[in-house]
């Protein structure tokens, strides 16, 4: 895992900012997912394929790993759901990511469906059920939690990569078409955030996206930062502007808050004085050239020096102090 997959998945891991991307996503804004009510799970996805017919005695086991995966009930209009939510971090755009996800989710029914009929074993409650409950360990009665995952793109570039199986695929054929399976991924991108987009958002997390849109150009990145409230930020988040859109501020280690809008005009204000400085550096160096050619130009005039020997003492040719000689004329 790379330094910036490190960081996003860390920052994602913080219960207000994944509540908040899952509550601008699939609620407009609404404060719908309580942060508090957030449980943390294993991300490792571990399937063991089950068979309908009881004969295997091979186990094979499937694994992979998400980057955050946490569980919640909702609460909504009197009504409760119990919810796996899971967040997958992108630094760079992943040209098979419906593929990716739906891998994820099924994993993770597998493995609920794996823990229910160990749990009927360890149980041994097989009276009252038929053979094919028995053989497949789910019972009738039994069910499964829904997933939901998102993807966050935390990059500048507008996310051109499939956003369904169907658009991996070539099938015109619409009879075809309708027998086959297709599978969505949900996408934050910051590049299609709009500014009432960006106002849904809760956290500072708003601010890390809008910093990531306007990241490549100073302009509309200065009228955000002016604009908008990015005053205190934790340093979870200032860390995700620091690496991915390389923007070379000083980040303490360990918690804590940074102003990031500080920083950043800080750092612009410093290298406009060392871009000051250095034009002044190279305009005495051009200048004290300009006066060494004058003078030695005056020199051939008056016929004291000859144009090979000016040239050389100016490191040109003869033909480039020709040219100097002849601006004059």
């Amino acid at each position: 895992m790379g330094v910036a997959d490190a960081i996003t998945k860390e920052y994602m891991r913080g219960s207000k900012v994944f509540s908040d991307a899952f509550n601008y996503f699939i609620y407009g804004g609404e404060q719908v997912v309580d942060p508090e009510f957030l449980h943390e799970l294993d991300t490792t996805e571990i399937a063991i394929p089950f068979t309908l017919d009881g004969k295997s005695t091979r186990e094979e086991t499937v694994q992979k790993y998400r980057d955050v995966l946490k569980s919640m009930v909702v609460m909504r209009d009197a009504r409760a759901s119990y919810i796996l939510l899971g967040i997958e971090n992108q630094t760079d755009i992943h040209y098979a990511m419906p593929v990716r996800n739906i891998i994820y989710d099924a994993l993770q029914y597998g493995k609920q469906v794996s823990e229910i009929a160990k749990r009927h074993k360890d149980q041994k409650d097989r009276k009252g059920h038929n053979r094919g409950e028995y053989l497949s360990g789910f019972y009738k009665e039994d069910r499964i939690s829904p997933v939901i995952t998102l993807v966050v793109h935390f990059g500048a570039e507008e996310w051109d990569g499939p956003l369904s199986l169907y658009e991996m695929m070539e099938l015109e054929d619409p009879t075809l078409k309708e027998f086959v399976q297709d599978y969505r991924i949900y996408l934050i991108d910051p590049y299609r955030l709009t500014e009432e987009d960006l106002e849904k958002f809760s956290s500072n997390l708003k601010g890390v996206l809008g910093y990531i849109k306007y990241s490549k150009d100073k302009k509309e990145l200065s009228r955000f930062l002016n604009n908008s409230q990015m005053q205190n930020m934790d340093n979870d988040a200032a860390r995700v502007i620091r690496d991915i859109t390389k923007t070379p501020i000083y980040v303490p280690e360990g918690k804590g808050e940074i102003n990031v809008c500080e920083a950043v005009k800080d750092m612009i204000n410093e290298s406009r004085l060392e871009g000051r400085a250095e034009g002044k550096a190279e305009g005495r160096v051009e200048g004290k050239a300009e006066g060494k050619i004058q003078m030695l130009k005056e020199l051939v005039k008056d016929g004291t020096l000859s144009v090979v020997s000016a040239a050389a003492k100016v490191n040109m040719t003869a033909e480039q102090f020709k040219k100097e000689l002849d601006k004059e004329v």
